[in-house]
């Protein structure tokens, strides 16, 4: 079994419906079993003008599927959610994003571990440590290391 971290987002469609749904479908990947969920956060877009705030959350899961076969199970969540990829940054009704798993380092056509810009994105760091306080990214070092230079990236806690 290995533990993997997924960041969660959506920006369209109701989002804080849509990340609460997408938890609930999480739960049933196959081979997988949701460790931990964090709060959600509303954050404004990256980069982006013009787009509604995000609302984001980060799951712990411990899992059997290779990361791979996990990234293409979040590949078929997103698509039940229609998700839809018209342009880099669209508008989004769900992403799921495979951060960390394990302490694995993957650098593929597909796929790359740990994501290579979570640690530029306090809507990533923020909910991560809040369920994995201690956690490290591979090459980067400890995660709270980076919360301090994110600081400008506007990010709120909701209430549950």
């Amino acid at each position: 079994m290995g533990i993997a971290y997924i960041a969660l987002g959506a920006n369209q469609a109701d989002p804080l419906a849509q990340v609460r749904a997408a938890l609930k479908a999480l739960t049933r990947l196959p081979e997988s079993h949701l460790l931990q969920a964090s709060s959600l956060y509303r954050t404004a877009p990256l980069g982006i003008r013009g787009q509604p705030d995000f609302i984001n959350a980060v799951a712990r899961f411990e899992t059997t599927l290779t990361p791979h076969a996990m990234l293409a199970a979040l590949f078929d969540v997103e698509a039940q959610f229609g998700r839809r990829r018209d342009f880099h940054h669209a508008p989004r009704t769900l992403d799921l994003d495979l951060l960390l798993y394990e302490a694995q380092i993957i650098d593929s056509p597909q796929l790359q571990l740990p994501h290579p810009r979570m640690h530029l994105r306090a809507f990533v760091i923020a909910p991560l440590l809040e369920i994995a306080p201690d956690c490290r990214i591979p090459g980067r070092g400890r995660a709270a290391a980076w919360l301090p230079a994110l600081s400008m990236q506007h990010i709120e806690k909701l209430r549950p």
